[in-house]
Parts: C-alpha cells; sequence; structure tokens
C-alpha cells in the first residue's frame, strides 16, 4: 500500500506577506504626508492662542502692578524691576506675582528651549510690550492681521521662505 502524504495549500506565503506589509507601509506614509499641512496649522492655531492668554496674564499683572514686567518699574508695587531676558523670566514673573497665573504656555515646536520660539519684550518703562511666536506656515491668515514693524529690537517682518512671525503689541 502506497502511503500518499496531504500537501496543505492554506495560509500565505513569505513573499506575499512582504508584499502586504510594503503596500501597507507606502500608504501609511501617503498619509502622513498628507496630514502635514494640518498638524502645521494647527500649531500654528495654539501659538496664536498661547500668545492670547499671556496677553490675559499680562494685563491682570498691569492691573495689579501699574506696569507690565521688565520694564524698569517705579516702586515696589509688585516685586520691584526684573529682567526679562527670555521667555522663562516672563513665566516666572507672571506665576510669582499673584494675579492668579499658575500656567504659562510654551511653544509646542521647543518646549525645552527657555526662549522656546515665543518672545517678549516690555518698552523700558513698561507701559507697552509686544509678543511674538514662530509661525510654521507661510500663507497663515493671522499673518495679515499683526504687526510687521520691528519694535523694541524684535523682529515681526515677513520675510520670504521664513521664518514667519506673528506678533501682537499693546
Amino acid at each position: 500500500m502506497k502511503k500518499t502524504q496531504k500537501k496543505y495549500t492554506r495560509g500565505f506565503t513569505l513573499i506575499e506577506i512582504l508584499i502586504v506589509v510594503a503596500i501597507i507601509g507606502i500608504l501609511a506614509s501617503t498619509v502622513l504626508v498628507g496630514l502635514r499641512p494640518a498638524t502645521m496649522k494647527g500649531r500654528d492655531a495654539r501659538r496664536i492662542a498661547d500668545l492670547r492668554n499671556v496677553q490675559t496674564g499680562l494685563e491682570l499683572y498691569f492691573s495689579k502692578c501699574g506696569y507690565y514686567p521688565g520694564g524698569i518699574e517705579a516702586g515696589d508695587t509688585c516685586s520691584g524691576y526684573t529682567s526679562i531676558t527670555s521667555w522663562n523670566d516672563l513665566i516666572d514673573s507672571l506665576k510669582g506675582s499673584n494675579i492668579g497665573v499658575s500656567n504659562v504656555p510654551k511653544d509646542p515646536s521647543y518646549p525645552d528651549d527657555p526662549d522656546n520660539g515665543y518672545v517678549y519684550k516690555a518698552d523700558t518703562f513698561g507701559e507697552t510690550y509686544i509678543l511674538r511666536a514662530k509661525l510654521d506656515e507661510a500663507g497663515s491668515s493671522a499673518l495679515r492681521d499683526d504687526i510687521d514693524e520691528n519694535t523694541f529690537g524684535i523682529d515681526c517682518g515677513e520675510t520670504t521662505g521664513g521664518p514667519y512671525y506673528y506678533c501682537i503689541q499693546l
């Protein structure tokens, strides 16, 4: 009696599995490339909202102290003169002034950088200030509504090819 072996034809070969994995990889990379502009717009929207929130904190500070942080403040209403040379200095000044500010945002792309993409500068007497964020997207509609001149040595002009600065001033 002759023994016959059963041949199993179920399952996938290694080549078929590799082809499917390659196709999934190509599709995934296409989707990720397509999402990049939406991600950039989302980060830019957050940056603009962050500056508006900081602006609210600065107004609270001004209401209590009579000047914005970083100017040569007269008197000791709040904490006296504090030099603001980085975003972290502004964070310390707003948090330490007992105005109810417990969190000051940092740029989503530069969370560990001391200047982290955001810039703050007050005039000499703390009567006005400028806030700046570096945007990712050149065609952002927010760039049409911001200020574009250099103020207090802070570049706010739009340049071809970037960087694209969004600035607000009071």
